[in-house]
């Protein structure tokens, strides 16, 4: 499944409407993040709850909207001791100066001190577990969408897998190759140098190439990719979480493809190295979206 996903809805519920709208990105581990009013802060740990029900790795951004009942009751509220002593203290300037004139109500309105908004949270059960409700729902289109694009992931890394699995045994078959082909040409250098035929010692020359083919040799090397690669093949058949275990083997197969680069003596085989670790940097490009 694909770390990247998206969904949106709009709900309805007596005078409220509800839009919910969940976006997933990938991620090492799973990172909750909730754009919500603050009327529904109290709910973040249940909608948390309800994310990590259904999504293990990923950013989950959660964006709630809400238009008509928000969950709280607005009254206003009034210092009436204040606006006394306020009206007090006015009235006293205006005898002490010998000021008149009346005091514009514009004036009172903007002394948050004496006038302010009181916000009061209702507490209604049925609109908490109709946005939770909500939540639930829009997540599960997110993992739609979600396992359309991880169906397309493991698609493409299958079968670049594939065309590794076909590029280790033509290596297979080629590296016994390489040895009478170094045989070879050890041989026509030697010959190529002299102008006159003179005698070599063939028993040293059939052991420097025993000797270059113990170094050389990849026999291992190859086993364990097979290893890595049936494992690999494993691994995309569940329905689980995969996107770490698939990561931890390819680093597996860069190492040993690394080492059969390393040893190899021949053009061709090293030229199949290249194309199989760059096949494996594009499929670990793919996994790190891959739950």
């Amino acid at each position: 499944m694909s770390m990247t996903g998206y969904g949106i809805d709009t709900f309805h519920s007596d005078d409220l409407t509800l839009t919910v709208e969940i976006r997933t990105v990938n991620s090492r581990y799973l990172d909750f993040k909730a754009h919500i009013p603050r009327s529904l802060y109290g709910l973040e740990i249940e909608m948390k709850k309800i994310i990590q029900t259904h999504i293990e790795r990923g950013r989950v951004e959660l964006y709630i909207n809400t238009i008509g009942n928000t969950f709280e009751e607005k009254s206003l509220h009034v210092d009436w001791d204040l606006m006394d002593q306020f009206f007090g203290q006015i009235d006293e300037i205006k005898a002490r100066y010998q000021l008149s004139g009346d005091i514009p109500l514009s004036v009172i309105t903007t002394m948050d001190e004496i006038l302010s908004i009181k916000e009061q949270k209702q507490t209604n059960d049925g609109l908490h577990n109709f946005v939770l409700s909500s939540v639930e729902k829009v997540i599960k289109k997110v993992l739609k969408t979600r396992k359309s694009e991880g169906a397309f992931l493991i698609k493409d890394i299958e079968n670049r897998a594939a065309f590794i699995v076909q590029t280790v045994q033509k290596i297979d078959e080629r590296k016994e190759v390489v040895y009478d082909e170094y045989y070879m040409r050890i041989k026509d250098r030697i010959e190529a140098h002299f102008t006159e035929e003179i005698p070599y010692d063939e028993s040293q020359l059939i052991q420097e190439v025993a000797l270059l083919a113990e170094k050389s040799d990849i026999t291992e090397e190859i086993t364990r990719l097979n290893s890595h690669l049936e494992h690999f093949k494993q691994v995309t058949e569940q329905t689980n979480a995969m996107g770490r275990k698939l990561d931890f083997i390819i680093q597996e197969m860069h190492r040993e493809a690394n080492t059969i680069g390393a040893k190899s003596v021949d053009p061709t085989i090293s030229e199949w190295i290249v194309q199989i670790k760059s096949n494996l940097e594009k499929m670990k490009e793919q996994v790190q979206n891959i739950e």
